[in-house]
């Protein structure tokens, strides 16, 4: 997976650099300040399959980047970093064709699961900002399934969502019960395309609406 990182802190960049080329199959192919030197990037010839991007940057900001990129190329997938708990940031990033929106605390882990999943074609919510999009939402009224639930899931992928549900990582729920995170990746993609679930919100929302945990 070739990635483009756009982050104005150094640090920071260089930090989220490392961790992704001390996985097999990600290379950084470029780095930016801000938005506009991500599209410079992209129009000098340098396309990535993912543009990690902070929502706040001087000069080009994330949500105008995210536009952007589509315009040059709508196959290159855009991720926001954000230090934002906020709903509004969120949607108005996906509005606009990101496929990802991570909050900055997000685990290392979540961040390789996320790019991976966005790459596959689907749309990532970091569990953090879920689990706030979900209490906030059963704070409103009583929740109710709206529709028969009409799934066949096994032993090992009950447990897999109960243990998302109570907001542990891969690697946890892979040592929790004697497994390897690959495997549990495995079982939360499955669980994903058996509830037809683009993300981990709307996973753990659907769990609680068909009372499954």
């Amino acid at each position: 997976m070739n990635v483009i990182l756009a982050e104005d802190d150094n640090l920071v960049r260089d930090g989220i650099k490392l961790l992704l080329e001390t996985h097999e199959g990600f290379t950084v192919i470029g780095e930016a300040h801000n938005g506009l030197e991500a599209i410079a990037l992209l129009q000098a010839g340098i396309i990535p399959d993912v543009v990690l991007a902070d929502i706040n940057m001087p000069d080009m900001d994330g949500i105008a980047l995210i536009r952007a990129v589509k315009e040059l190329n709508p196959s290159i997938q855009v991720v926001m970093l954000s230090m934002l708990d906020n709903e509004k940031y969120m949607i108005q990033s996906f509005s606009e064709g990101a496929s990802g929106y991570l909050l900055k605390t997000v685990s290392p882990e979540e961040l390789i699961f996320s790019l991976r999943q966005v790459v596959a074609g689907e749309r990532y919510i970091s569990s953090e900002l879920s689990f706030g999009l979900l209490h906030r939402s059963t704070k409103q009224g009583p929740i109710l399934a709206t529709e028969p639930l009409n799934l066949h899931l096994n032993s090992r992928e009950l447990e897999i969502l109960k243990l998302i549900g109570e907001g542990l990582t891969n690697s946890e729920m892979g040592e929790k019960l004697f497994i390897s995170r690959r495997t549990v990746e495995g079982h939360r993609q499955n669980l994903m395309d058996k509830t037809g679930c683009k993300n981990t919100a709307t996973l753990i929302k659907y769990a609680v609406l068909n009372r499954l945990i």
